[in-house]
């Protein structure tokens, strides 16, 4: 053989050798990958070839699944109360893929997870379809009702949430305007422009504010404040008077700070009517002695600058919510009343409270409670677990008294339920460069106890964007206190 046929031969070897490489490559690592790819049509077509297990709220599915005429996607997923429960099922659509609880349980929820292996055997054998399994949530439908309705009666951009202090459990998410997940279940043209429309509306509907959208706290952040001046020996009689001046003097800054309450109330107020008026110069004053160290470390027992999972997996990830780094003290003392570079999530501010409300031991929220197979065997069970010990339950108990006072005698009297021990804070946080062009957010945090032992923990966030309502108007306690009144009503059966 000549030399350039040679090289030749040798070089196309290569080529081969490279082409088997590649292929036992692909087969043999990338393999689980590739299967599940969401760009890979097998996938889709397995997803929807039989009947969806369903999303369990109260005992009842939520979901359901239509048999089409389509070759390749012989069922399509249905909702019902679809807007209602999106921001907790998310969607499954034959075009645009899996969200949320649909996502993170799709192995489940289309029949295809490991563990139903040998079941999948047996119907081969006796000739059954696929079947999936079922996701049973904590969602409680009467709080979720009471919540959405109460978004949608004001129609207002919101998010609720309701958790038990005590487990973690989620039970209520709502997320306000929402969407029907039905109307791009399927393949067609014309679902696919609804989708779009879904995605370009300026409303945000397919947005999920409690979990992956942040916005500054304002006075709600006063009761996390409050429980680090109380842990850190900055404040230790909650009745006795501060030092705090009205209006407040912000550190290294020529600016002075007043409240709504007035300078008559807030000069000089203890921390417990510093929380009954929502006085800021109060809590200014707490944050600027403690300083940044000792903030953010409350913060982040809480779970600020933390990822929070509503659930174990993957897609029910909360947006971090941020007690940033490097402040200076006149940044310090702006977080102290919830304003300046914080922010946060709705689910983070119901977890504040929840822990609050449970002497300040902080639960990890979960909205799955269990997981069935097709043969209603459990497959998985969640319990509660405990993410930190946030502060004292000498502290939390502090808090508590204050923020029941706050209930009786303040801004959150709304909130007020008979036969129910119930806290409560109200919050308006501003937004923007220019605060007096941009109507500011309305914030209302509240728990309540029953006699029984139960207890339930609700965050209220307002966008009063689209409402036709004067910039006056706008308070957490108007706004938000009725509505998470409502929820704590359903919960604890008043």
């Amino acid at each position: 053989m000549n030399r350039p046929l040679r090289h030749i031969a040798i070089f196309c070897g290569l080529l081969m050798l490279g082409l088997l490489l590649r292929a036992n490559w692909l087969q043999q690592v990338d393999r689980v990958e590739l299967s599940q790819h969401e760009k890979n049509h097998r996938v889709r077509f397995e997803r929807f070839a039989t009947p969806r297990g369903d999303i369990i709220v109260g005992g009842k599915a939520i979901t359901g699944s239509k048999e089409t005429e389509s070759r390749d996607y012989t069922f399509r997923r249905t909702w019902k109360e679809g807007p209602m429960y999106a921001p907790v099922t998310g969607y499954a659509s034959q075009a645009q893929g899996t969200s949320l609880l649909e996502r993170t349980y799709d192995s489940v929820l289309s029949g295809q997870d490991d563990r139903f292996a040998f079941r999948h055997a047996k119907d081969v054998l006796t000739g059954q379809p696929r079947r999936g399994g079922s996701v049973i949530t904590t969602i409680d439908p009467k709080a979720q009702k009471a919540g959405y309705k109460g978004l949608t009666d004001l129609g207002a951009r919101g998010a609720v949430v309701a958790l038990e202090p005590s487990t973690g459990k989620v039970l209520a998410l709502v997320s306000t305007p929402s969407y029907d997940p039905g109307v791009f279940a399927g393949i067609s043209f014309k679902e696919s422009d609804r989708f779009k429309k879904l995605l370009d509306d300026k409303a945000k509907p397919l947005a999920n504010r409690p979990l992956r959208e942040t916005f500054p706290p304002g006075s709600t952040f006063k009761i996390l404040t409050a429980a680090a001046a109380l842990e850190h020996g900055v404040v230790s009689d909650v009745d006795a008077p501060t030092k705090a001046v009205s209006p407040y003097p912000l550190p290294l800054s020529r600016n002075k700070i007043g409240s709504e309450a007035g300078d008559g109330i807030c000069n000089k107020a203890s921390m417990k009517t510093a929380m009954q008026y929502s006085c800021n110069n109060v809590f200014l004053d707490a944050a600027a002695e403690l300083g940044e160290d000792r903030m953010r470390e409350t913060a982040e027992k809480f779970g600020f600058n933390e990822d929070v999972y509503a659930d174990e997996f993957g897609d029910m990830l909360a947006t971090k919510s941020l007690y940033p780094a490097e402040l200076d003290k006149p940044g310090t003392a702006l977080t102290g009343m919830g304003q300046g570079s914080l922010t946060s999530t709705p689910m983070q501010m119901a977890m504040v409270t929840a822990a609050l409300a449970n002497d300040g031991k902080l639960m990890q929220p979960y909205i799955v409670e269990e997981l069935k197979g097709p043969d209603l065997s459990t497959l998985e069970t969640n319990n509660p677990a405990e993410m930190s010990q946030a502060v004292s339950p000498e502290t939390a108990k502090k808090v508590q008294e204050m923020m029941e006072h706050t209930a009786k005698e303040g801004s959150a009297q709304r909130a007020l339920i008979d036969g129910v021990t119930v806290g409560g804070k109200t919050g308006t946080a501003q937004r923007g460069v220019n605060v007096r062009d941009e109507v500011p957010y309305g914030w209302f945090v509240s728990y309540g106890k029953a006699d029984d032992g139960r207890s339930v923990a609700v965050a209220v966030f307002i966008d009063p964007t689209d409402m036709d309502i004067s910039r006056s108007d706008i308070s957490g306690g108007r706004l938000g206190a009725p509505i998470a009144k409502k929820v704590m009503e359903a919960v604890l059966g008043k």
